[in-house]
């Protein structure tokens, strides 16, 4: 609905031509009045052995349609125009934070659940518009590894997933992939956003973390970065991966020559499974939601992550413009007028109306051109 204070006209000098269908359609009333009056007058004194349909209009409903349209095309030629409020949200900042510890080796789920994740992640940047939205990604394992700065390039982003797909940057073989060190992570996902800020000014968009692991006890550690994501104002939404009965952890491969492997942890093989309670706790504390791969199809998980960040990004600005009626009023006029045709009895009548219609059409289409 359009309010008619909205309503403003491009060349309001041609509504006067408007007093012309005004006035043809104060001639077509009295033309009806008349014809129904002779209608009533001819069958009170005319008389025949068996009923006569007689039409109570006659031709009249088509010259009405005719009207209509004539007023639509010269309300087209006054250009109207009504005006449009938009409310446009800003985008949104996912910072990704992606569990690379030695527990995501495990086989539970397919092909496992380093591999499942990163597949995770290809949807969920999918699921983002690109304009305004942007990601980051960060990996961690007892140590964090920053991978993608806040960017809306999706090339980037793509680049580093499909290299990551291949392989992890912390392998078996190395000490610090025995460890799942969440508040570590949180804390390099917090100044990810300070040196965005630092270096691009502030952004209006909404940012969530998207924390991808299997899980960890809680920590007086975790509970301090959690804090501090709080006072960011970034919710924390947890994905977790994995599943309740576990799996061995694979030994880490030996390299030629080598008897055992570089540490204890990584010679032997340890049972994980997936810390749903303690995920469950970080999802709470930060403010966000718990999700978990496997229960829902990655993309409404995904749908749903990205939805919560653009509610908590809330209005950015209202933009007011205009949208042009006057292709609506041209449209309208030509159905009318294709609709009338199936009033038509005589095809004399039909050539009359395909010259009106081009002559009318070719005036429109001067003036607005």
């Amino acid at each position: 609905m359009i309010a008619a204070d909205s309503l403003r006209f491009g060349a309001p000098l041609y509504l006067w031509l408007l007093v012309v269908p005004g006035l043809l359609f104060l001639a077509w009333g009295w033309q009806a009045l008349r014809r129904r009056r002779d209608v009533r007058t001819f069958r009170q004194r005319h008389r025949a052995g068996a009923p006569e349909s007689i039409s109570a209009f006659g031709i009249l409903p088509f010259w009405l349609l005719q009207l209509v349209a004539l007023a639509l095309v010269v309300l087209a030629l006054s250009q109207p125009r009504a005006l449009v409020r938009l409310v446009r949200t800003a985008g949104v900042d996912l910072i990704v934070l992606q569990d690379g510890s030695a527990s995501m080796y495990t086989r539970d789920v397919t092909p496992d659940r380093w591999q499942r994740s990163v597949a995770f992640l290809r949807v969920l940047a999918e699921t983002l518009q690109w304009r305004n939205d942007r990601i980051a990604l960060a990996l961690f394992a007892h140590i964090a590894a920053p991978q993608v700065r806040l960017t809306r390039d999706p090339n980037t982003f793509f680049f580093f997933l499909d290299h990551l797909q291949r392989e992890s940057p912390f392998p078996l073989a190395d000490d610090n992939t025995w460890d799942t060190n969440i508040g570590l992570g949180l804390h390099w996902g917090v100044r990810l956003i300070e040196k965005d800020a630092e270096f691009q000014g502030p952004s209006p968009n909404g940012k969530v973390f998207v924390l991808i692991s299997d899980g960890q006890s809680w920590s007086g550690e975790l509970a301090t970065a959690l804090l501090e994501a709080r006072t960011q104002d970034v919710p924390v939404y947890v994905v977790g991966i994995g599943t309740a009965h576990g799996g061995f952890i694979p030994r880490a491969p030996l390299e030629a020559g080598q008897v055992s492997g570089p540490s204890l942890r990584a010679s032997s093989q340890e049972f994980s499974v997936l810390d749903r309670a303690s995920l469950q706790t970080i999802a709470n504390e930060g403010g966000g939601r718990y999700f978990e791969i496997g229960r829902e199809s990655d993309r409404e998980v995904a749908a749903a992550i990205v939805d919560a960040a653009r509610r908590h990004a809330g209005v950015q600005a209202v933009e007011e413009g205009f949208d042009e009626l006057h292709w609506y009023c041209l449209a309208a006029a030509g159905w009318l007028v294709a609709l009338s045709v199936l009033l038509l009895a005589e095809w004399a009548q039909f050539a009359l109306l395909s010259v009106g219609a081009s002559a009318s059409l070719a005036v429109v289409w001067y003036v607005l051109r």
